[in-house]
């Protein structure tokens, strides 16, 4: 099965594509669709931690909010 997205890359590298073969034998990959699908693989990766993390940082707005309303009076009492 290969993907669609990675052999566009690859056809559109043209005078790039001697190097992005050594960069990704540098990195140990046998051929050039290897390196790319992980590439991909990484940057969505990357997107659904930073969705995750923008998640947990609106719920912890949320707490806070929650938190300041129920203090109704100073802190000494």
């Amino acid at each position: 099965m290969e993907n669609t997205q990675v052999s566009e890359i690859i056809t559109n590298l043209k005078g790039r594509r001697k190097y992005e073969e050594k960069k990704a034998k540098k990195l140990g990959y046998d051929c050039l669709y290897k390196y790319f699908k992980d590439k991909l693989d990484q940057a969505a990766k990357l997107e659904a931690e930073k969705e995750n993390l923008a998640e947990i940082e609106a719920q912890k707005m949320l707490l806070r909010k929650q938190k300041s309303k129920e203090k109704d009076t100073c802190s000494c009492c």
